[in-house]
């Protein structure tokens, strides 16, 4: 299906996300915190990234501004956070409040695969 990475600093949401998103077919790596998860998305290819946005050393705010300055800034960004007011909007494809249904977060994934990566863009920003 697709491959995604998923950064958040809290294990059990990592673990989490890894077993329910590879039940689904996709195929999911995990970082821990910020920077390990900007190494991986420089050093990967990836669908789709999705990170929390409060984490130590690199927030969310900060993973998604190097995906958009980078050459494949096009790669579809979601926002998840018990804090969704300290998200800056304009990085992000989408966002989900935690806590969320893992049904929401599917049908985030599979609309944002739905169209090309400049489509989601331009509709989130647009």
């Amino acid at each position: 299906m697709s491959t995604i990475l998923v950064i958040d600093d809290e294990k059990g949401i990592l673990q989490l996300m890894h077993e329910a998103l590879t039940t689904y077919g996709h195929k999911v790596e995990t970082a821990d915190d910020g920077l390990e998860g900007i190494r991986k998305f420089d050093d990967g290819c990836f669908d789709i990234v999705i990170t929390d946005v409060r984490m130590p050393v690199i927030d969310g705010n900060g993973v998604a501004a190097h995906i958009r300055k980078s050459e494949k800034q096009c790669i579809p960004v979601i926002g998840i956070s018990g804090t969704p007011w300290l998200l800056e909007a304009d990085n992000f494809d989408m966002v989900l409040s935690k806590p969320f249904p893992l049904k929401q977060l599917l049908n985030c994934i599979r609309s944002l695969l739905s169209v090309s990566p400049r489509m989601a863009m331009g509709a989130q920003t647009g």
